[in-house]
């Protein structure tokens, strides 16, 4: 069988954005880094992929509606912490973060975005962990000419370094959000609990 080093589709580029939805009582988000144009010309069509464990994922397949907020580089990492490392279904994500309405009634961030773009889902396509949200565009614009917040950009200067436990523990740190498992060996499908990777983007704590 040929060798498959995950790693290596850390070189696709991929932005990062911030989905909002409502699920008819609260607002609620999540970070993303799979929103990708696939028509230029009317209709516009944008697919967005979501992992089916996060609430938001929920709420899309109720609603049928979504805003994909582009994140800029002026984002700090408390804007990730607030809807990228916890659950939707038991917190209010929104609380602390300001916003404005558009015509859909979905949040739109009021700051760290340069675009936002409303979507309406107009196809599903099941890919066992996640779903492919294929959307029409009903809503869209500019909101300032800040550079955009990319995935590479984030790990290299929002992301915090993880920094392992100093006691000589056994464990392994998630490559991806620095989530520490304590314990030897990882068991082979551990998910991390915070950004929902496998065990293959774990590596041991040295």
């Amino acid at each position: 069988m040929a060798n498959i080093d995950a790693t290596a589709l850390f070189n696709i580029s991929y932005g990062l954005y911030a989905l909002t939805v409502n699920d008819g009582t609260k607002d609620n988000g999540l970070i993303v880094n799979t929103a990708v144009q696939i028509t230029s010309n009317s209709p516009l069509i944008v697919s967005v992929t979501v992992n089916k464990a996060n609430y938001s994922h929920e709420v899309i397949q109720k609603t049928g509606k979504l805003n994909i907020n582009c994140l800029s580089v002026k984002a700090p990492f408390s804007v990730f912490e607030a809807l990228g490392f916890r659950s939707g279904r038991d917190t209010d994500k929104m609380k602390d973060i300001s916003f404005t309405r558009s015509e859909n009634g979905l949040a739109v961030l009021s700051e760290n975005v340069n675009a936002f773009i409303s979507l309406e889902v107009i196809n599903e396509v099941d890919v066992e962990t996640h779903t492919v949200f294929i959307c029409r565009v009903t809503e869209s614009a500019v909101i300032n000419k800040d550079e955009s917040m990319t995935y590479s950009y984030y790990h290299k200067n929002v992301k915090p370094k993880p920094q392992p436990k100093l006691e000589a523990k056994k464990g392994y740190i998630c490559k991806i959000c620095g989530y520490v498992y304590e314990g030897d060996p990882l068991p082979e499908d551990f998910v991390c609990p915070l950004c929902k990777h496998g065990a293959e983007d774990f590596e041991p704590i040295e």
